[in-house]
């Protein structure tokens, strides 16, 4: 390849929809990835693209709005473009309500959603039918929300980068001197990185432990309560999480907290207890101090910039986070929300 138009460091969901949408575009494009593709926490398991309630509205609210309603076209580019499949369907998210005043929230925060979700998707307070596939709930009411969707994490960075390949990008793997302008999406070594050159923390990790069971239900919408994260997968898995973890040992080893989120699931979704367990997933998620996706550029690095912190949200917020970086890189337009950028750790 020629000297490349952009050169992205890090092959996490971040890198490669930055690395996918300037391709797409035409530009002549280099990633790199020091270990290998989904390396970090972009290689695990949950895969849930679901929206903040729709009240308190903000310009972190708002972007992910706009990058979930992006995510069918964005998605359906990249398995056109490499021939493989996303796992991405937007089957809607279940919620219990635990009484009538929570289900009083839930019906104000409808009101809020059909004003600001745009009339594409909707929040809605339902009554439960006692399906098979619902969770149990105290008030018989459930959330019903049409805008969540789903992705398999793996399968969706595999697609990347043989659609970034397709549009004739380069795809590397290992140790390499970045050239031209750079976007700089390494996780939590990244923040680290960024860190230690701005002289004060932006970031730290979180860990996060989750599990894949074997029981297909994979036209089923998600169930969110509790906390907890249940998604079914288009290749017969169900997948659970996720715990959050400031201080572990190991930060890809799993143990009894693992354990207890199939015990808390199986509670909440009687029906997962059918399943066998074929996977227990470890992993450390980068999170700035803002709690919001970090973008722009790097302080006193001219031609360098960031795109990190996407710790839970990563997958939901990549469609966008990768338009307005290529706007910002290779078009010089300016559209990342002022708490979004590098300033806003402070």
């Amino acid at each position: 390849m020629t000297r490349p138009d952009l050169t992205v460091m890090g092959g996490g969901v971040f890198g490669l929809s930055c690395a996918w949408e300037a391709a797409r575009r035409g530009a002549r494009v280099r990633l790199v990835e020091c270990d290998r593709i989904g390396a970090g926490p972009s290689g695990g398991l949950v895969g849930a693209l679901a929206p903040h309630v729709p009240e308190n509205w903000n310009d972190k609210k708002a972007f992910q709005l706009d990058s979930l309603l992006m995510a069918q076209g964005f998605w359906d580019g990249v398995e056109a473009a490499s021939g493989l499949p996303t796992g991405y369907a937007r089957l809607g998210r279940l919620q219990p309500l635990a009484d009538r005043a929570a289900a009083d929230r839930a019906r104000a925060r409808s009101a809020e959603a059909a004003a600001l979700w745009q009339g594409q998707a909707v929040w809605q307070v339902v009554p439960a039918t006692g399906a098979e596939w619902e969770p149990a709930s105290p008030s018989g009411l459930l959330v019903h929300d049409s805008l969540t969707a789903r992705i398999s994490p793996r399968q969706s960075g595999t697609a990347l980068a043989a659609a970034i390949r397709a549009r004739g990008g380069v795809v590397e793997i290992g140790q390499a001197t970045p050239e031209g302008p750079v976007i700089w999406a390494t996780g939590l070594a990244g923040l680290l990185a960024l860190g230690n050159d701005l002289g004060r923390v932006v970031g730290a990790g979180v860990k996060g432990q989750a599990l894949a069971l074997g029981l297909d239900a994979s036209d089923q919408p998600q169930i969110f309560a509790d906390g907890l994260h249940i998604v079914p997968h288009a290749d017969g898995t169900v997948a659970i999480g996720s715990t959050s973890e400031t201080e572990w040992l190991d930060p890809q080893a799993t143990d009894a907290q693992c354990e207890a989120l199939l015990a808390k699931a199986i509670t909440i979704l009687p029906v997962l207890a059918h399943g066998r367990v074929l996977e227990m997933w470890a992993g450390v998620r980068p999170r700035a101090r803002s709690r919001a996706p970090m973008l722009g550029p790097w302080p006193g690095r001219p031609g360098h910039f960031i795109a990190n912190g996407g710790f839970k949200i990563g997958f939901g917020m990549a469609p966008k986070v990768a338009q307005v970086m290529v706007d910002l890189v290779l078009d010089g337009k300016d559209t990342i929300p002022d708490g979004f950028r590098v300033e806003a750790s402070q």
